[in-house]
């Protein structure tokens, strides 16, 4: 199936970066949002984005207009009629996810793709809302969406393989790496880096060491971009307790618990750099 018409549900740092990508790859993006503040703030990032590729001269001035002219304001959800895939960014929980899947089942075209860009909801779970379920699918992009270069491409029990094939051609469209994943809580990102982090915040309730010191080890001495507790400032607090939430139930194993200190920062409201205190405080 050819793709031509994108839809992306949610307009915030995932899905303005999914947006940005697919219209840069000459798909025409309908950018949808409940608000016109939401997409307003979405396209401002896009922009930013788009005027820093010129100024460092990986893109022109018409480049530029080109992208931004391919990307439509959608603010109602009726807007699926027209789109050949539409791909769901919006909050990382179950039923709202459910709730938007439900909708668009009824709305868009008969061959149009569903897919999500869930971190770690269960593919099959939100499938079975529809009654299309083999056409429904995980597209799991990294942030920051234009810079990375993974997706992972999460097959549902009944995803079919024409609807895998689509959309594994669309990833190398977007100039990203699709890795073919199992529907698993998690799925491979998720079930790596969130324990991980767990253990790091784990490591600071025990008093082991420092945040600072924790970070550095990672840093230099395995040779991380950023140490954990950083990257859990930057994921969100809420998010990482979220996920860690997932594997635990969905794995059922004590090794999945999440930390004490991660529940009470959350608690909190400390949640990272988006509220301007996690584990580190970030100047607004």
């Amino acid at each position: 199936m050819a793709i031509q018409k994108v839809m992306v549900i949610g307009a915030g740092q995932m899905g303005s970066g999914i947006a940005q990508v697919c219209a840069q790859a000459g798909y025409e993006v309908i950018l949808n949002d409940m608000k016109d503040e939401f997409f307003e703030r979405g396209l401002n990032t896009i922009t930013k984005n788009l005027v820093r590729d010129v100024e460092k001269g990986r893109k022109t001035e018409e480049e530029k207009f080109a992208v931004l002219a391919r990307i439509t304001k959608s603010l109602t959800i009726e807007d699926a009629k027209d789109a050949d895939i539409i791909i769901e960014a919006a909050v990382e929980n179950m039923d709202i996810k459910q709730s938007i899947f439900k909708q668009l089942d009824e709305i868009a075209p008969k061959h149009a793709i569903l897919a999500t860009n869930t971190s770690s909801l269960p593919i099959t779970e939100i499938a079975a809302v529809t009654k299309r379920p083999e056409q429904v699918i995980g597209m799991h992009f990294m942030n920051p969406v234009p810079v990375m270069k993974l997706v992972e491409i999460i097959r549902g029990l009944a995803t079919a393989d024409e609807v895998y094939e689509t959309v594994a051609e669309m990833t190398k469209q977007l100039g990203k790496t699709g890795v073919e994943v199992n529907d698993f809580p998690g799925f491979i990102s998720n079930r790596i880096l969130l324990p991980m982090i767990n253990e790091a915040i784990y490591a600071l309730y025990e008093g082991v060491a420092s945040k600072e010191a924790i970070d550095d080890v990672m840093k230099m001495g395995m040779n991380h971009p950023m140490g954990p507790l950083t990257l859990a400032d930057f994921i969100g607090l809420d998010t990482c307790l979220s996920i860690m939430e997932i594997l635990h139930e969905g794995l059922g194993d004590s090794k999945y618990r999440p930390c004490p200190l991660l529940r009470k920062y959350v608690a909190a409201g400390w949640l990272g750099k988006k509220s301007g205190r996690g584990f580190y405080i970030y100047e607004s």
